[in-house]
C-alpha cells in the first residue's frame, strides 16, 4: 500500500529529482525546508543532495532518526534504510561542513545524532548496499583522521579550528578495525568532530584490547555495552572491569555466553559473584541485562536483588535457572516491569510450570517480547501455554522455535494469537509430525533440516490461512531454522568465521600436542 504524501513532500521531490538544479539552488532555499529536503533526497538515494544538505546544515542539531522517522509530510519511517549511497554522502558532507570556507558564524552545529538508524534484514532501497553499525564506525573514523590530515596540512579557513561538533553513534569495534578506531578516539579532543560513543558493541577481540578501547570511549557517556563474541570475558574479568571503570548512565548489559559458571564455586569466586551483583546494583540506570548460555543455577538472586531499578528486558536463556531462580524472579519487583524477557533452554512444564505462570502474570501488562526456544513444549502444554499468555495483551513479538509441538496443537494455538492485538512477529517451529518417528528435542543441527519441507509448507500455508481469516495480516510468521537474524553478526560473518576456525585449529593443535605427550 502507497504511503500518503503531502504535497509539500511531493514538490520537494520534484525538486531534488533535478539534482544539478537543486544544488545550484540550494543557497536561496529557506532554511526550514532543509528537513523536508533532505528525507525527500533519502529517499529518492540523491546521495550529491544529501552531502549538499549536511554541508550547509543550517541548524544547531541534526538527528539522524527524527529526519527519518514518520512526518506530517511523509508518514513512512526511513531510519530502516541503512543506504549505503546514503550514509556515505551524509558524513562526507559533514567532513566537508568543517572543512568548506564559509563565515564560521554561519555554522551553527553543535549535535549530530546517528544513533536513531535501524539495521534490519531486508531493505527497500534501489542500490541494495547497506552500511552497518561496523561500517559507520569504520567510515566516521576515518573521515575524523582525514579531517585531521586536512588541519595539519594548513589548507582550511582559520575559523575551521573553532569548529566543536558532537557525533552521537553506537560503536562497533572487532580486530579489523580496532587500530583505525582507536586512533580516531586518541585524536578525538584535536577532531571538530568529536566522536561520542552512547552504545559500544565489541566482537573478535582480545580481552587486553577491549580494557583498552573502553576506556577510550569515555564510559560515563555509556548507555548500552555489549561484549558478544569471542570476547573471553569471564568472571574475574567482569569484576576487574566494574572495579575499575564507572558507567553512571548504563541501560543496557550483554555479557558474552557462559560469562557465569557457577558450579563449583571457590570462596574467592563467591566473593566475586557478590562484588559484581553489587557494582551492578550501583548502575542506577540499568534496566536491561543478558547472560545467556552462563551457568547461574541458584544465584539469580545474589546478582538481580542489589539492583536498585527494575529491569525492563532480561535474557537468561540456557542459564541453567532452577525453582529457586525462577521464583526469585516471580516474586521479585522486576517482575512488573519486564518488556522482553528470554526463558529459553529451560524445561519449563517440567521444572517449574506454575511459578513461569506468575512471573507471565506478573509481567503481563507490559510484557512486548516473549522468547520460550527450546523449552519442551508440548501439545499437552498448549492450553496452559494460551491460559498464560491472554493477560499479555501488549505482546508483539513470540518466538518458541525448537518446541516439539505438532501441527494440530500449532493451529490451535495460532487460533489463540489471533487475538492478541498488538501481535507482530511469530517464530514457530518446524512441528514435529514433519520430522521421522523417533526424533528427540532438543534437535541437533545436524538434524534440523531432515523435515518432510512440503508436509511443512502445507502447515506454514494453514496457520497463515488462520491469520488472513481473523484479518491479522500484519502478523509476519516464520520459522528461522537457525536463530533471528542479527545484522551485527550478518555484517561481521566473514571475521567471525575466520575466528571461530582459528580457534579450532589452535583447539587441535593443543590437542595433538597432548596426545603426543602421552604417547
Amino acid at each position: 500500500r502507497a504511503t500518503m504524501k503531502s504535497l509539500r513532500f511531493i514538490s520537494a521531490e520534484a525538486f531534488v529529482s533535478n539534482a544539478e538544479f537543486a544544488r545550484k539552488s540550494l543557497g536561496s532555499v529557506a532554511h526550514n525546508l532543509f528537513p523536508l529536503l533532505f528525507k525527500a533526497s533519502y529517499l529518492l538515494e540523491q546521495g550529491e543532495m544529501i552531502h549538499d544538505l549536511v554541508e550547509n546544515w543550517p541548524f544547531v542539531d541534526f538527528n539522524m532518526g527524527k529526519l527519518l522517522e514518520t512526518t506530517v509530510d511523509y508518514q513512512e519511517d526511513l531510519s530502516h534504510r541503512t543506504c549505503s549511497v546514503c550514509l556515505e554522502s551524509c558524513l562526507k558532507g559533514l567532513r566537508d561542513y568543517v572543512l568548506n570556507y564559509s563565515s564560521p558564524y554561519v555554522k551553527r552545529l553543535k549535535v549530530v545524532d546517528l544513533t536513531g538508524l535501524k539495521d534490519v534484514e531486508v531493505q527497500f532501497c534501489e542500490c541494495k548496499k547497506t552500511m552497518g553499525r561496523w561500517a559507520r564506525t569504520q567510515l566516521l573514523s576515518k573521515l575524523c583522521l582525514e579531517l585531521l590530515a586536512y588541519l595539519q596540512q594548513g589548507q582550511c579557513n582559520p575559523g575551521t579550528f573553532e569548529i566543536s561538533i558532537d557525533v552521537l553513534i553506537d560503536l562497533f569495534v572487532t580486530e579489523r578495525n580496532y587500530d583505525l578506531v582507536v586512533h580516531a578516539l586518541l585524536k578525538k579532543c584535536y577532531c571538530p568532530l568529536k566522536i561520542c560513543c552512547v552504545a559500544f558493541r565489541s566482537d573478535n577481540l582480545a580481552l587486553q584490547k577491549f580494557f583498552y578501547i573502553i576506556k577510550l570511549t569515555d564510559p560515563s557517556l555509556l548507555r548500552k555495552l555489549e561484549v558478544v563474541h569471542n570476547v573471553r570475558l569471564e568472571m574475574e574479568h567482569l569484576e576487574m572491569l566494574f572495579n575499575s571503570i564507572h558507567f553512571p548512565l548504563l541501560m543496557s548489559l550483554t555479557l558474552p555466553p557462559r560469562t557465569f559458571n557457577v558450579r563449583r564455586l571457590t570462596a574467592t569466586e563467591e566473593r566475586m559473584l557478590t562484588n559484581i551483583g553489587e557494582k551492578m546494583g550501583e548502575m542506577t540506570q540499568l534496566t536491561e541485562l543478558s547472560m545467556s548460555f552462563s551457568i547461574l543455577t541458584g544465584r539469580i538472586q545474589k546478582l538481580l536483588s542489589p539492583l536498585k531499578t527494575p529491569l525492563k528486558m532480561l535474557d537468561v536463556s540456557n542459564c541453567s535457572l532452577n525453582r529457586a531462580d525462577m521464583a526469585f524472579l516471580a516474586n521479585s519487583f522486576h517482575a512488573n516491569h519486564l518488556e522482553a524477557l528470554d526463558l529459553s533452554g529451560h524445561n519449563i512444564p517440567d521444572l517449574y510450570p506454575s511459578i513461569f505462570f506468575k512471573l507471565l502474570s506478573h509481567s503481563s501488562s507490559v510484557l512486548r517480547i516473549l522468547t520460550l526456544e527450546d523449552c519442551n513444549i508440548q501439545d499437552t502444554y498448549v492450553n496452559m501455554l494460551i491460559l498464560g499468555l491472554s493477560p499479555c495483551q501488549k505482546l508483539q513479538e513470540f518466538r518458541f522455535l525448537g518446541n516439539p509441538l505438532s501441527s494440530q496443537a500449532l493451529k490451535h494455538l495460532f487460533t489463540f494469537l489471533c487475538e492478541l492485538p498488538m501481535l507482530k512477529n511469530v517464530e514457530f517451529p518446524v512441528p514435529k509430525d514433519c520430522y521421522p518417528i523417533g526424533i528427540t528435542y532438543p534437535i541437533d543441527d545436524a538434524s534440523l533440516c531432515r523435515f518432510d519441507h512440503q508436509k511443512y509448507e502445507s502447515v506454514a500455508e494453514e496457520l497463515n490461512l488462520i491469520l488472513l481469516q481473523a484479518n491479522r495480516e500484519d502478523v509476519k510468521a516464520s520459522t528461522p531454522l537457525f536463530g533471528s537474524y542479527d545484522a551485527a553478526v550478518q555484517e561481521t560473518n566473514n571475521e567471525l568465521g575466520a575466528c571461530l576456525i582459528k580457534s579450532f585449529k589452535e583447539t587441535l593443535e593443543k590437542f595433538t600436542a597432548s596426545l603426543n605427550k602421552m604417547s
